[in-house]
C-alpha cells in the first residue's frame, strides 16, 4: 500500500535456517495466516480476528503433537501464554512460518506483534509500534504476504 513501517526483528538477525530459541526472525516470504487480539483492552481490529481467552497459550515445545499451535490450559508442555499481563500481544497476527505441519525444532510463534520500544529486540518475531501495528491490521488479508530480507 506503499507504506514503509519501522520494526524491530529478532535478537539473533534474520536467518534462513531458524531453529527454536535462536532468537532469529527466518528469512523468506511468510503468509498471515490469523490475527488474535485481546477484546478486554480493544475493539476487534478486523472481521476475521479471533479473541484471545485467558487459557490460550502457544505451545513452543518441539517434543510435543501440539508443538507450534495454538493449545488450552491446563497444558504439561512447554507453551507460551497469549494472555499476557503486559501488552505486548494484544494484537497478534500469525504468520505460516513452520505451520500448519511444523517440523519439530524449526521454531514456533513468529508473529507480526506492538514492540516493547524502538530497536528492542524480539524473541524471533517481528514488532511494530503499536499505532503502525493497529494500521496493518485493519488492511491486511488473509493470506497478505510478510517479506523478511
Amino acid at each position: 500500500m506503499g507504506r514503509d513501517f519501522p520494526c524491530t526483528i529478532g535478537r539473533g538477525g534474520v536467518r534462513r535456517d531458524k531453529r527454536e530459541g535462536d532468537g532469529a526472525t527466518p528469512r523468506g516470504v511468510h503468509r498471515i495466516v490469523g490475527m488474535l487480539y485481546r477484546p478486554d483492552r480493544m475493539a476487534r481490529p478486523a472481521d476475521w480476528a479471533v479473541p484471545i481467552r485467558p487459557g490460550d497459550l502457544w505451545c513452543d515445545d518441539p517434543a510435543h503433537e501440539d508443538y507450534n499451535l495454538m493449545v488450552r490450559a491446563p497444558f504439561a508442555a512447554s507453551a507460551e501464554r497469549l494472555a499476557r499481563a503486559d501488552p505486548l500481544y494484544d494484537l497478534v497476527i500469525l504468520t505460516d512460518w513452520n505451520w500448519p505441519r511444523a517440523e519439530r525444532g524449526a521454531g514456533s510463534a513468529i508473529f507480526l506483534h506492538r514492540w516493547r520500544r524502538p530497536g528492542f529486540p524480539t524473541e524471533g518475531c517481528v514488532a511494530f509500534d503499536p499505532v503502525h501495528l493497529r494500521w496493518i491490521a485493519r488492511r491486511i488479508t488473509f493470506g497478505t504476504r510478510l517479506i523478511v530480507t
